[in-house]
């Protein structure tokens, strides 16, 4: 039986638990560069004991961005402030990962605290891009349907990205198809109304996501992990025609398959008018289903809050590893505390030891 301290052999390297950092946007970046404020915010949960963590989506190409202030790994610049987050969460212990992320049509918004929305045109708003021109949500712009030359240019986006990515010394690389961006509006019928071999079909529509993963994978060294976070389900009613479980157990399988090590599951995203039952744990039983049915590793997310919980998931083989994101801006030192509740051990950095009884 895994317990939540657990070490987590992946590939050439091993997690020291199975709690990490679930990629949150800060929207607090210019030009795609990461600042202080990326130092500090992702260096605090390395010292707070946690085994993964991960940077916010960065968007492989401007284009890419949600909004304007987004984390980019885009050129090779941006490179070097991110070596210096790396060597730091790698110091405390922790595994440094990093997200690659492409927003489709939802990108060229305001920042949520800004009103969110897209951009006006007086903010430089910039194209956006998907597989159809189907807008996400009144009010959006209909984004442009990229051409073969388009999606070609993507996955050598993300190609690219993944080799910067090696050089700013990540150790974990996950690819973002989830919540509504591009790789998962190309797996939702409801976003792709295509009739080439990108859409229609089941394997037509997951034809960029496995192409994007079997590119990365092979520009990423073998003896290092690669993540896949998908939206398991649109949430829409049977016989609307979205994107479901099922379908994310047959994904899960093929990304298995071209070398994608762990599958983490979160949900909706792409319609916005979805109704989702929001609630602790709300969706583990996605990472159950796909660990057991797929075959595969995966993470669970959502409203883990309670160190109780998160070791039932693990324990229970419900999932190989948590992510959190909310509880950990609450307690960045969740994984000691947890330790301390479930009488496991963790190390504490030496300047805290004061602190630990």
């Amino acid at each position: 039986m895994a317990h939540l301290l657990d070490p987590l052999p992946l590939r050439g390297i091993t997690l020291r638990n199975r709690i990490g950092v679930s990629p949150m946007c800060q929207y607090s970046s210019d030009d795609g560069f990461a600042g202080d404020w990326h130092l500090v915010h992702l260096g605090q949960f390395a010292t707070g004991g946690a085994g993964l963590v991960f940077t916010e989506a960065a968007a492989v190409s401007p284009e890419g961005r949600i909004t304007p202030q987004d984390l980019g790994l885009w050129k090779d610049a941006q490179v070097e402030v991110l070596s210096r987050i790396t060597a730091f969460v790698a110091r405390q212990g922790a595994t440094p990962g990093i997200q690659l992320a492409h927003a489709g049509r939802k990108a060229a918004t305001r920042r949520p605290w800004e009103g969110g929305g897209p951009l006006g045109d007086d903010e430089a708003p910039w194209t956006t891009v998907g597989p159809s021109p189907i807008p996400f949500h009144a009010g959006y712009r209909a984004p442009e349907a990229l051409d073969e030359a388009g999606i070609a240019g993507v996955i050598e986006d993300f190609v690219s990205a993944t080799r910067r990515a090696l050089a700013a010394g990540f150790k974990v690389v996950e690819l973002h198809a989830a919540h509504g961006y591009l790789l998962h509006q190309f797996l939702s019928p409801v976003s792709n109304h295509r009739q080439d071999r990108w859409g229609g079909s089941f394997d037509n529509r997951v034809r960029l996501t496995c192409e994007v993963t079997r590119a990365v994978r092979a520009a990423w060294p073998a003896e290092l992990p690669l993540f896949v976070r998908i939206s398991a389900t649109d949430w829409l009613p049977p016989g609307e025609g979205g994107w479901d479980l099922g379908q994310s157990v047959q994904l899960a399988r093929a990304l298995g398959k071209l070398g994608a090590d762990v599958v983490d599951c979160s949900s909706g995203g792409n319609v916005a008018a979805a109704r989702i039952p929001v609630g602790p744990g709300y969706q583990v039983l996605f990472a159950e289903r796909i660990r057991r049915e797929a075959g595969v590793a995966t993470a669970a997310v959502g409203m883990i809050t309670d160190p109780e919980q998160a070791e039932a998931i693990v324990a229970g083989d419900q999932a190989d590893l948590v992510l959190l994101a909310r509880e950990l801006l609450r307690d960045p030192r969740f994984a000691l505390r947890a330790a301390q509740q479930l009488g496991q051990d963790a190390p504490w950095p030496p300047q805290y030891q004061r602190a630990r009884r």
